[in-house]
């Protein structure tokens, strides 16, 4: 069956355009923490999700639009909706664009898409309207979820004490660079996480960190927003497994992981003798699903895999971004 996209001028936008995973060494670092100090472009950044028409019938259409720096946009289009919003998988259309002030405009030969005050409006080279997008802001259900009876809270605000080396932002916010002082074997995390908006850095220099279960396997941290979703990106096993579906919000929202992880298992002779497993939920979307671990993954506090249990590691990869409501509960 023909993409339904390529019916619509406005959005058959530079299909052969380089794709947004592309990393670069030497992009600037500058971050911003809240939207207040994010510059005219993160107006426009965002999810953007509505029903469109063709000459096939309408459809539900979801659009990622990533700010790229340096005025440049680029976009990921979804047929049947956003990731975890009705997606089924076809493969998206990617391209690029450009922003001014905080209007974005995606142009080509057959057409253009305008993104002005939360609208995403296709046209055709005549100008007519032929479809409209609405800006949407989703929330993890999991979002600011309780830690159950006999749960360890590592961090709910008010202090540090359950961590090493644990700092809190004025705001109350946990910074990067903690390890727990608890040690677990199998568990259930609930963790959140905001992402600081980079938009001028690239790949693994794009708000960087990971969450190490037992300080020896890395659910990786990083703004995957509109990336095609690696072991290396967000909710990725690192060096393991890429996640089911990419699930990473656009930067400055509150994100979850919701974890349970069961611990390798050793024979009396230190052997293994069944590797480590896990089922992480991304946003309240089940991205790895009793995924099997095969060995513990580089950067965490721990060097190698053993039967004793290990703490939660949150990393400082040089890029800052905060944390809040933790908490463990063993299994």
């Amino acid at each position: 069956m023909k993409n339904p996209l390529l019916l619509l001028p406005g959005l058959a936008l530079l299909m052969s355009a380089a794709p947004v995973t592309a990393q670069d060494a030497d992009a600037p670092k500058k971050a911003y923490l809240d939207e207040k100090s994010a510059p005219a472009d993160f107006a426009v950044q965002g999810e953007y999700s509505g029903s469109i028409k063709n000459d096939d019938g309408e459809f539900k259409l979801g659009v990622q639009v990533i700010a790229q720096g340096k005025n440049e946009l680029a976009f990921v289009a979804y047929i049947g909706g956003l990731p975890g919003d009705g997606w089924q998988g076809e493969e998206p259309i990617r391209g690029k664009g450009t922003v001014s002030g905080k209007t974005g405009t995606l142009t080509s030969d057959r057409g253009r898409a305008e993104i002005a005050d939360g609208r995403f409006t296709i046209y055709s080279n005549d100008n007519n309207r032929i479809g409209e997008l609405s800006k949407v802001t989703r929330t993890s259900p999991t979002l600011g979820m309780k830690a159950p009876e006999g749960a360890v809270v590592l961090f709910d605000g008010s202090n540090t004490d359950k961590l090493e080396k644990g700092k809190m932002s004025e705001d109350k916010l946990l910074m990067v660079d903690v390890l727990s002082k608890d040690k677990f074997q199998d568990f259930q995390l609930h963790l959140e996480f905001r992402l600081a908006y980079m938009p001028n850095a690239r790949g693994q220099a794009r708000s960087n960190s990971g969450c190490y279960l037992q300080g020896r396997y890395e659910v990786q941290i990083l703004d995957s927003f509109g990336l095609t979703g690696e072991n290396n990106e967000c909710g990725g096993i690192y060096q393991a497994s890429k996640p089911d579906l990419n699930m990473c919000f656009p930067p400055l929202s509150w994100q979850t992981y919701d974890i349970e992880f069961h611990a390798a298992k050793f024979g009396a002779d230190g052997k293994k003798t069944a590797n480590a497993r896990t089922t992480v939920k991304h946003n309240g979307v089940v991205i790895h699903s009793n995924r099997e671990i095969p060995g513990g993954t580089p950067g965490g506090p721990i060097g190698k895999e053993g039967a004793e249990p290990g703490p939660i590691f949150l990393q400082d990869h040089g890029d800052p971004l905060r944390f809040r409501n933790i908490w463990v509960k063993s299994l």
